[in-house]
Order: structure tokens, then C-alpha cells, then sequence
């Protein structure tokens, strides 16, 4: 039995719906039960990723437990002490989980973390590894590193091992936030000043990422592990622009501005981190998820970008 964790949310919900289509029993666990998707229909528990939570349903009888459920970064945190708020639920949350997941008999512990562990971004021409040392610079990223190193304690004390799997923005059928209004602004033929970016960057389509997730089930060399992941090609931001909008069937109307003036005024409208992620370079090197578990992306980058586009239109059509 695998329990999945945040089974409502944009990544569980895939790994719940995979799972079923390779005809692996498991448990999707949400904070609501009454308000989950039908897909999850007769094998949801209720659970709050909390310091004080009790898992001991939801662990009933599980094997591995796929963790998707966190306090997820968002650009303008309104919480009085962020670092706080993401803390209780990404580091003490988790742990909690995992103690009991250990202390039941558990075997495996899969844990999406985040690039942000390793840091912001990248010089140019240069990838993120497993082997850099962590540099969290967010309450985000820093709840992810502590929770990290958490689990690293939990598997060397006990029978459970963990896995650690950093992916960098993920994008597919039902994304939100900053990428669906990408596509919407494609889609609308509205010019975007976006055209001469030419910085590099991964992405990981939900696909690839819920395959990874599925090949770390069971997969021997997988135990103890942190693995990066991405689609295995980089884009800049004005190719990313571009080839969502061939997806949509909706060139892009992308101004050649330099991606310094775009900087010099991010800066002074308060947008310096928005900035940074249009112009700014973060590449990860997915050599040693390849090389240890044999792995690769099972779909393309256009491949994820028309998933992507073909969602966000049957939804827009089905209004």
C-alpha cells in the first residue's frame, strides 16, 4: 500500500491517478475528505500535515508513503513570521509524519523538496548538483532544507530510508499561478516585453516528475538518495514563451527588450524576485538520477507544453 500525501493537490492528484493506472494499491490523504476530488473516491483519509497530527489510519498496512503535501512558496507571504508558518508544517509536520511512518514500518519515504534548497540561481553555463552545499535563501527553501535533514537523521536511526527528489517549477495539465497566466496572456495575443531573455533555465513536466516519483517506489539504489529532476533540456524564458504559444496555436508577441532595462524597472515597481526568475539563469544536472536509476524524462519538453496547453483550453471551452 503507498499513502500519498496532499492527494488533492496539483502533484498528488497526478501520483494518485498514475498509481491507479499502473494498478498500484494506495491511500490518498487530505486535510478534507468531504471535499476531495471523486478520482479519489473510497481510498481517502483525512490527515493535516501538523506537529500534533495522527497518521495511524492513514499508515495502516502502508509500505511507502509519497509526501507531497507542504506549505507551499508563494511570492507575497502575508504570515507575520513566515519562516515560522513554514517550519510548523514543512520541517515539524513532516517529521511527525515520518516518525510515525518509521515507528509503523514504513519501508520508504519519498519526499518532494525543492530546488530552492540548492539555491535561487545559477551562474551561466553552470548547473545545480546534488553535490553543492545547500543555499536556501527563502523560509520556503529553508523549511525544505531543515526537513531534509531531518529525514537524513530519521533513515539513519531507524529501518526507513528517504528519499529526497528536488524539482525546479513544475508545469502541466491543471498548473497554476504564474505559468497559467502565461498562457493566458499567450492565448489573449497579449505583446509581452519578453524577447530578447537569453538566460537558461529547467523545468520538469508533471509527467516526468510523477514517473520519477513512481520509479522510487521500489527501486533498490533509490534508498537514501537526493535526486535532481528536469525535463533534460533547458530553455530561456523567451523560448519557453515561444513554444507554449505554438502549444496554445497562438504565436507569441514577444517586444525585444533587454532583459537589463526589464531588471532596472522590476526593481523599482518592487518586483526584483519576479525579475529573477524571467531573466535569471537556475539549470539543474540530472546526470546522477540518469546514471542511478537509469532514468530518463519520459516525455519531451513540447511533449509537457502541449499536455499543458490542451488542458488549459478544454477547461477555458468546457466555461
Amino acid at each position: 500500500m503507498i499513502l500519498v500525501t496532499g492527494a488533492s493537490g496539483f502533484v498528488g492528484r497526478a501520483v494518485c491517478a498514475r498509481l491507479r493506472h499502473d494498478s498500484i494499491q494506495a491511500r490518498a490523504a487530505v486535510r478534507d475528505p468531504a471535499a476531495a476530488p471523486d478520482a479519489l473516491a473510497g481510498s481517502v483519509v483525512g490527515a493535516e500535515l501538523s506537529p500534533d497530527s495522527d497518521w495511524s489510519e492513514a499508515l495502516s498496512a502502508v509500505s511507502v508513503v509519497i509526501h507531497c503535501a507542504a506549505r507551499v512558496h508563494v511570492m507575497r507571504d502575508s504570515a507575520g513570521d513566515p519562516l515560522a508558518q513554514y517550519r510548523r508544517v514543512n520541517v515539524e509536520g513532516t517529521l511527525n509524519l515520518a516518525r510515525q511512518a518509521a515507528a509503523a514500518g514504513v519501508q520508504r519515504f519519498v519526499f518532494i523538496s525543492s530546488i530552492k534548497v540548492s539555491g535561487e540561481e545559477t551562474p551561466p553555463d553552470v548547473s545545480f548538483s546534488t553535490d553543492d552545499t545547500p543555499a536556501p535563501s527563502d523560509p520556503y527553501g529553508v523549511s525544505k532544507w531543515e526537513a531534509e535533514e531531518g529525514l537524513r537523521r530519521l533513515a539513519a536511526e531507524t529501518a526507513m530510508d528517504a528519499v529526497i527528489i528536488r524539482p525546479p517549477l513544475v508545469y502541466g495539465p491543471g498548473v497554476k499561478a504564474n505559468f497559467a497566466a502565461m498562457m493566458r496572456w499567450l492565448e489573449k495575443g497579449v505583446p509581452l516585453p519578453l524577447g530578447a531573455i537569453h538566460n537558461a533555465r529547467s523545468f520538469v513536466a508533471l509527467e516526468n516528475l510523477i514517473d520519477l516519483l513512481v520509479t522510487c517506489i521500489d527501486h533498490p539504489a533509490a534508498a537514501n538518495q537526493t535526486f535532481l529532476v528536469s525535463d533534460g533540456e533547458d530553455l530561456s524564458t523567451t523560448q519557453l514563451l515561444r513554444r507554449m504559444g505554438d502549444a496554445l496555436g497562438k504565436p507569441a508577441r514577444l517586444l525585444p527588450v533587454p532583459a537589463w532595462m526589464l531588471e532596472a524597472g522590476a526593481a523599482m515597481l518592487g518586483k526584483r524576485e519576479l525579475a529573477q526568475r524571467l531573466c535569471g539563469n537556475l539549470q539543474v544536472d540530472i546526470t546522477k538520477t540518469r546514471d542511478v536509476l537509469g532514468w530518463t524524462p519520459p516525455v519531451s519538453v513540447d511533449e509537457g507544453l502541449r499536455a499543458t496547453a490542451a488542458h488549459y483550453l478544454a477547461e477555458k471551452n468546457a466555461l
